[in-house]
């Protein structure tokens, strides 16, 4: 117990109070467990620890104030229908905010230009004018618009204000800084600005890698909107997640203690050294979980004994209240010599989270070999997946894991050249969704 009441005291000072395992303080609650909260004695192995975090529901009167810049693409490519529904879109996303929120639009295509700067949403007669008076035409300057509409962010970026950027492009970014990793450095840097990206790629002709790491590099929502007719939902959604932003700068700590070692974050991108490690959620919604799944190494242990495995503090700044909060608890796993005592207390929950994290991995696998022309390969890698999704939902009895099973042998019917580009698409955006447990 000496880890135990160590641990404690160190949370305590630089977290503040110690939480049992499921805590609720004004709008997060945090459910930390492991998949299998009891292992088999003297034997080395390998553990997953789950720290989910929900928001409270949200009183319509207490939503925070938004800072939103809308980027829209107008290059040649959006012409007609396309650029129609985008205004659509905006001018949906205007009627939704407050008079006291901001708004900017920055639209692009061989350049950037900046349609209406960072001003309240007040005079809707004027922002809807602007807006209307979009047209297309030109190249696909994608690097320019997001960083003119990050400026006009930055116009009035505040801790208590929900900043987002929401981005929207039919097209390849031809125009300056055109990779994804250029892209996933320029969504890094913005999400440590406390800026978040959300990337909807419209019609077939974009870089969904790109759009993809931008929105995961800064902890956004990415959407795959085939035609025009979608962007008026996804802007719906969007809007809706916007305006129920109950927490920011979501700090997750996980300390690995008693020679456990920390393996690797399955779905999300992290900082792990001694022992420890940093995760950053940069915007949590009402009623919506996100979670942290990390894969621990456990040394072997003796029978009947109890172990501490890690601790867990989680930091961030309550919307609702405008303060910082700290919650922290520890992590504790028993030993037996029964097999069938390790399955009747194993976590569905937490196993079901680690089997999907698992399987988007198999899925990413299958993407890669097909991008290398190897279809055969790609089939056989995604129909595996299929029966491994299928047997795991049986044993936990998860409607996720079936419906995960089904895209799965919907992605391996649709490999060939036809229907490619749009499966690619498809199968980006759901890999994303269920890294980032984006809620449509």
């Amino acid at each position: 117990m000496r880890y135990l009441t160590v641990l404690s005291i160190v949370f305590t000072l630089f977290f503040g109070n110690v939480m049992p395992e499921i805590v609720q303080a004004d709008q997060i609650k945090v459910n930390a467990a492991l998949a299998t909260p009891v292992l088999l004695a003297d034997k080395k192995q390998t553990v997953y620890l789950r720290v989910g975090l929900t928001g409270f529901l949200l009183e319509k009167e207490k939503v925070a104030p938004v800072n939103v810049g809308l980027v829209i693409d107008k290059s040649g490519s959006m012409q007609g229908e396309k650029i129609r529904r985008a205004k659509d879109a905006a001018i949906m996303a205007v009627e939704r905010l407050r008079n006291s929120d901001i708004l900017s639009v920055v639209t692009y295509d061989h350049h950037a230009k900046v349609l209406l700067p960072a001003t309240k949403a007040q005079d809707n007669e004027t922002i809807i004018n602007a807006i209307n008076k979009l047209t297309a035409g030109g190249q696909t300057a994608l690097f320019d618009g997001m960083e003119k509409g990050a400026k006009e962010v930055r116009k009035f970026l505040d801790r208590k204000r929900v900043n987002r950027i929401v981005l929207v492009s039919d097209g390849l970014a031809n125009v300056g800084p055109s990779s994804p990793e250029e892209l996933g450095v320029l969504g890094t840097s913005l999400g440590k600005e406390n800026m978040t990206v959300t990337t909807i790629g419209l019609g077939l002709g974009y870089n969904e890698d790109l759009m993809a790491q931008l929105a995961k590099k800064s902890d956004g929502n990415h959407a795959f909107a085939e035609n025009g007719k979608d962007l008026i939902r996804f802007f719906n959604h969007e809007f809706g997640d916007i305006l129920s932003v109950v927490a920011q700068e979501v700090n997750v700590t996980i300390i690995a203690v008693n020679g456990v070692r920390p393996v690797r974050v399955l779905g999300r991108g992290a900082d792990i050294e001694d022992g420890q490690v940093l995760v950053k959620l940069n915007q949590l919604y009402s009623e919506q979980e996100k979670y942290v799944l990390v894969e621990l190494e456990v040394p072997p242990s003796k029978i009947n004994k109890e172990r501490v495995i890690a601790g867990v503090a989680v930091v961030y700044r309550n919307m609702g209240t405008d303060t910082s909060e700290r919650l922290s608890s520890t992590i504790s796993a028993t030993f037996t010599d029964s097999p069938q005592i390790v399955k009747e207390k194993t976590n569905a929950t937490v196993m079901t989270a680690a089997i999907e994290q698992l399987a988007v991995e198999k899925n990413k696998l299958a993407v890669k070999l097909r991008d290398e022309g190897k279809v055969k390969e790609a089939k056989e890698v995604l129909l595996d997946n299929a029966t491994f999704l299928a047997e795991e939902a049986a044993k936990y009895d998860s409607e996720k894991l079936e419906e995960l099973q089904e895209l799965n042998l919907e992605d391996a019917e649709n490999l060939d050249e036809d229907n490619w580009a749009k499966q690619r698409k498809s199968m980006r955006r759901e890999q994303h969704k269920s890294e980032t447990q984006q809620m449509y």
